[in-house]
């Protein structure tokens, strides 16, 4: 059991203090993920923010200086994203000191987060263990590659509201465990398309506003052809526009896909995971093609 942590803490000699991430001002907010090289939008954070519990920290005029956030699934697992310590404090126990009242809320669940490299050290003395590389793929988006004709011709269609349970079930197979609430989210301000065999959905890919552009997740599928199948639409749609994908996946179709469409790999970023009470599983499955973000999974 994590012991409480302190409400406020000496850092660089100057005294800083914690309050919940509501309390925020969105300015503010923004301003922090921009010093860290974060290329979020206002609305980008406050749709986090929607998602999720957290904290800030505040100098002694005001000032944000971090950021820490949680997202639960259920009672027994949560996602922990947007940890942000201004560059000056990145080695003075600051970020530390925030994960110390994230850990402190979530005690008991099983964990996942995506580690930076800066981060990483960090992540793995709080009892995190690396699970995969995730590839951020980004760039301006090219009119996708003709891809060979599978012989059994799947239905691609744009997915309606009808089609929301379908996908909750199919995130849920590929992710681990049940985001309803996230996905429901997710599904009302993206578009999304489907793969149908015999009225069934069997990959899904939702695209949205996000950061420079538009970024595609979450994607699943069960091959790589038919995660190509419900991703292109959305490439043909932002032609000579900034796509992003973040996806696990390093080498085969899909991979050379997103190469050839323009989205080729900017930087890594490591999945990492921590066991709680051990009831849900804590590693997302191979069909998870791409994710909904870096702090949402």
């Amino acid at each position: 059991m994590n012991a409480p942590a302190a409400e406020s803490k000496v850092i660089d000699s100057f005294k800083m203090h914690v309050a919940g991430i509501e309390s925020a001002d969105l300015e503010q907010l923004h301003a922090l993920s921009v010093s860290v090289g974060w290329p979020l939008r206002s609305e980008d954070l406050q749709f986090l923010r929607e998602c999720g519990h957290g904290y800030v920290a505040r100098d002694e005029i005001g000032r944000l200086t971090g950021s820490a956030m949680w997202f639960p699934h259920g009672d027994d697992f949560a996602t922990i994203g947007m940890v942000i310590t201004s560059p000056r404090l990145q080695t003075n126990g600051a970020g530390r000191w925030l994960m110390d009242h994230v850990l402190s809320d979530c005690q008991g669940r099983d964990l996942r987060l995506n580690a930076t490299r800066a981060a990483r050290r960090l992540y793995h003395s709080l009892g995190f263990q690396p699970v995969r590389t995730i590839y951020q793929c980004q760039g301006i988006a090219r009119h996708p590659i003709d891809v060979i004709t599978p012989s059994e011709q799947p239905v691609v269609r744009r997915l309606e509201g009808e089609d929301l349970v379908a996908v909750v079930e199919l995130d849920a197979g590929a992710f681990g465990v049940s985001r309803a609430a996230l996905i429901g989210k997710l599904f009302a301000q993206s578009i999304g398309y489907g793969l149908f065999r015999g009225g069934r959905l069997y990959a899904f890919a939702l695209c949205r506003p996000f950061g420079r552009g538009h970024v595609i997740g979450p994607v699943v599928a069960e091959t790589d052809a038919d995660a190509i199948a419900v991703i292109r639409q959305h490439v043909a749609a932002h032609e000579n526009q900034f796509l992003r994908l973040d996806t696990p996946v390093e080498t085969g179709t899909f991979a050379t896909f997103l190469s050839q469409s323009g989205l080729t790999v900017f930087d890594t970023v490591l999945a990492m995971s921590r066991r709680g009470k051990g009831r849900a599983d804590v590693v997302p499955g191979s069909n998870l093609y791409g994710l909904a973000s870096h702090a949402l999974g």
